[in-house]
């Protein structure tokens, strides 16, 4: 497996949160609980995410070992609760989740990316 497939994993799971982040941008939490098409995208996103943080952990897995401050294992968790049990999230859970994980994720990403290309 070579590392483009990594960092095409990697880029994946910033793409999409960045996308769940834009997709609540300006909206309230009852916005957020009223409109079923944003609840769909969130979720599908979330399940972008864990489903790139879970490819990780297989076919790389000294890869997370490495990189203890992101969450791989709660990321592959929430794929798995928003694709088997979509219909029991906690909508504002979720939102939060947006609101206060994903900025840190994409921080995080964004620093691997940048000692990754520097060469660290």
């Amino acid at each position: 497996m070579s590392s483009d497939r990594l960092t095409a994993y990697l880029g994946q799971m910033h793409a999409a949160a960045l996308q769940a982040c834009a997709f609540v941008d300006g909206m309230t939490r009852d916005d957020f609980l009223l409109d079923t098409p944003t609840q769909m995208a969130v979720g599908m996103a979330l399940v972008l995410i864990g489903e790139s943080a879970a490819r990780i952990m297989a076919r790389y897995p000294e890869f997370p070992s490495e990189h203890p401050e992101i969450p791989w294992a709660k990321m592959k968790g929430m794929r798995n609760f928003v694709v088997h049990d979509y219909y029991e999230l906690e909508l504002p859970v979720v939102l939060e989740t947006v609101r206060t994980s994903l900025p840190d994720l994409i921080f995080q990403l964004d620093n691997l990316r940048n000692r990754h290309a520097q060469g660290e």
